[in-house]
């Protein structure tokens, strides 16, 4: 590790379930593992990753909860099941976690099934508050890679969906419009205005591919949140996503003047919103071959050739941080597809939503047991 890495942490959602149902037991789970806590519907669980510059501690930390977790579910006949959609076969009803929480009350009320999707946010931490800010419009630029990278959600309810990422499509993102922020007293007048005029319910109601979060929101904020990756069930290539997301922030602080969108981009503020937003709708569609607006330069390019040049733009930089085999798993789902466009395919070779997912099922398990290469 060099001395400029960012403390890193994980706030990882699953789905449990059997090979062929999804079976909500969260509101146990959380009173079994005091590292888990539920979510509204209670199918979906998470746990929180304390946070750590060294990818070896970082591994540990992902893997041992999942693996006490799934334990306990195997002793009762469940499962983790590694999609960010209820993709089996159910009923189209919301199953509360916490039927006293009124919170979870205003979330099934209004946006019902559209919010019970699981995923991985990222945190980075970074004190220095106009760096914040940088990064932040920087990698909202760039979230659709994120998200084509870590794309796990084709199915819903026992059906393809034409999505490579239903649950990007289908989430609830609140507010609707999101400015790029100018700076520190932007996002804090922003959300203030928000939560006064309803449209956010609290500072956690504020949902979108990527966000400031520090411990007393919008005042005192010390990490940039990335939300927009599906759940990705293999650990290698969720700390090769992160490696990556890493480098390019560490790289913005060496090249603000034409790393930053704010004075580097031929777009407006308004403009680039919106190919942002298209984008991300893009690659929720697409993923990997989604064709995209580069925030930079306005040139149509392939997300899977954007992610290379990236990557080939990285190189040196991340020899120097002794990070460039972080990366490699990274390669591997630019040569072979993202889990989507792998189960897509089985799926158009005529299996099933459930033999698909059960193969999965068994790859995670598996995964989780072999001697990983680079983070251990």
């Amino acid at each position: 590790m060099h001395n400029n890495n960012l403390n890193k942490g994980f706030e990882v959602e699953l789905f449990t379930g059997t090979y062929g149902t999804h079976v909500g037991v969260s509101s146990q789970i959380e009173q079994i593992f005091s590292n888990f806590v539920n979510e509204p519907d209670n199918r979906n669980v998470e746990y929180i990753t304390d946070p750590s510059k060294d990818y070896k501690i970082l591994y540990s930390s992902l893997l041992e909860p999942r693996k006490d977790l799934r334990k306990w579910l195997e002793a009762i006949n469940l499962t983790i099941i590694p999609s960010s959609t209820l993709c089996f076969p159910h009923q189209d009803r919301f199953q509360r976690s916490d039927e006293s929480n009124d919170y979870h009350q205003f979330i099934e009320s209004n946006y019902g099934l559209s919010i019970a999707t699981s995923s991985v946010h990222i945190n980075l931490g970074i004190e220095n508050i106009d760096k914040l800010f940088a990064a932040i419009r920087l990698v909202r630029c760039e979230a659709s890679l994120f998200l084509a990278l870590s794309a796990s959600s084709p199915f819903l309810n026992g059906k393809f969906t034409g999505y490579h990422s239903q649950r990007w499509h289908q989430f609830p993102k609140t507010p609707f419009e999101v400015p790029f922020f100018l700076d520190h007293n932007h996002y804090i007048n922003w959300v203030e205005q928000n939560i006064d005029n309803g449209t956010m319910q609290n500072v956690r109601h504020f949902w979108s591919s990527v966000r400031p979060n520090g411990p007393q929101r919008p005042y005192v904020l010390d990490r940039l949140e990335l939300r927009i990756c599906d759940f990705i069930s293999n650990i290698d290539l969720l700390l090769a996503i992160t490696a990556f997301l890493e480098l390019r922030v560490i790289s913005l602080f060496d090249h603000l003047d034409s790393l930053d969108p704010l004075s580097s981009s031929k777009f407006s503020l308004d403009e680039l919103k919106d190919i942002c937003d298209q984008n991300e709708l893009k690659v929720s569609k697409d993923s990997l071959n989604a064709e995209l607006i580069h925030w930079k330069s306005g040139e149509k390019i392939i997300c899977k050739d954007w992610i290379q040049n990236l990557l080939m733009e990285l190189s040196s930089f991340s020899r120097t941080l002794h990070m460039s085999d972080f990366l490699e798993p990274i390669y591997k789902v630019l040569e072979e597809g993202n889990e989507a466009i792998k189960w897509i395919y089985k799926y158009e070779q005529g299996l099933s939503v459930e033999e698909i997912m059960r193969s999965a099922i068994n790859n995670m398990i598996k995964n989780e047991e072999e001697n990983n290469l680079w983070f251990k």
